[in-house]
């Protein structure tokens, strides 16, 4: 064994981000190469590796299972919150909503078991008084009592079925506006999946129709060693530098701090929010990071 010959301990590190950050030193260290020699050239970039990403992605399914009827959108397109993006068939639907809406507004039945109510009381109101001059035998009072007391309990269902036809209208409503896929915020489409015609499915395992990324604001994801631990902090502010050919530096709020360190790699994981209002800056590009102070 030449124990002239350097001996290199291959790291650990502790997350796919990690390595999505790590240099090609680290990376060379990682697969058992020796370190290469150091070359001349520019001093490296200030602060510490970062990812910017988009602050959520999300795959937009159906919540019912229906054919795609149209979609109004496609890839790299800018959507709004509460923009349609698919519309799903609904002839049905809107067809029941329609015939629901004029049940909630009919009259006919309520005004059928009103008259029937005001005649039995004024047949009653005639037999009570003839009752009284035994005119006739208390048994006739009685049934048209009888008759006035069902024809309120009409008068009731009436009213009730068209307060039924209301709720039924709500539901079929809401039914309805489940056809229409709509965005949960602003943002980007990234993917769009597929196509009029096709039947969209639900679940988790069923195939999205469009996938979305949020880009206002922006994550900015760090990995530090645990000798930074305690030094960072959540409202700190950093500045963020893009790697070229991009350029500028913008200011970031410190957002998250792990409290759970990887003892594999020695580091911890930092999020930062990085505002992106009008979204010129791009997701998913490397960048530099330096913490205030």
């Amino acid at each position: 064994m030449n124990r002239t010959a350097p001996f290199f301990r291959r790291p650990r590190l502790g997350s796919s981000l990690a390595l999505r950050l790590a240099g090609p030193l680290c990376l060379a260290a990682a697969a058992g190469a020796a370190w290469p020699a150091p070359q001349d050239g520019p001093p490296p970039a200030a602060g510490h590796a970062c990812l910017m990403e988009p602050f959520q992605k999300i795959e937009l399914r159906s919540p019912v299972e229906a054919t795609i009827a149209a979609v109004h959108v496609d890839r790299g397109a800018w959507v709004k919150k509460g923009q349609v993006l698919v519309d799903l068939d609904s002839a049905a639907e809107r067809a029941a909503l329609e015939a629901a809406r004029y049940r909630a507004v009919m009259e006919g039945p309520v005004r059928t078991a009103q008259s029937r109510l005001e005649a039995a009381r004024e047949k009653f109101a005639r037999r009570d008084e003839m009752s009284k001059e035994h005119f006739i035998a208390r048994q006739d009072r009685d049934d048209a009592r009888t008759d006035v007391r069902v024809a309120e309990a009409a008068l009731v269902e009436a009213d009730e079925n068209r307060r039924l036809a209301v709720l039924e209208q709500r539901k079929l409503a809401e039914l309805v506006e489940q056809r229409k896929l709509r965005a949960p915020f602003n943002g980007v489409v990234t993917e769009r999946l597929q196509q009029v015609g096709e039947l969209a499915q639900t679940g988790e395992g069923a195939r999205p129709i469009l996938r979305l990324a949020q880009t206002h604001p922006l994550r900015v994801e760090v990995v530090l060693p645990v000798a930074m631990l305690g030094r960072v902090k959540t409202g700190m502010r950093g500045e963020v530098s893009l790697e070229a050919p991009l350029s500028g530096r913008h200011a970031a709020l410190v957002t998250v701090v792990d409290r759970v360190v990887d003892s594999a790699s020695g580091t911890f994981g930092v999020r930062l929010e990085l505002p992106n209002p009008n979204g010129e800056l791009p997701a998913g590009v490397k960048c530099r990071v330096r913490f205030e102070g």
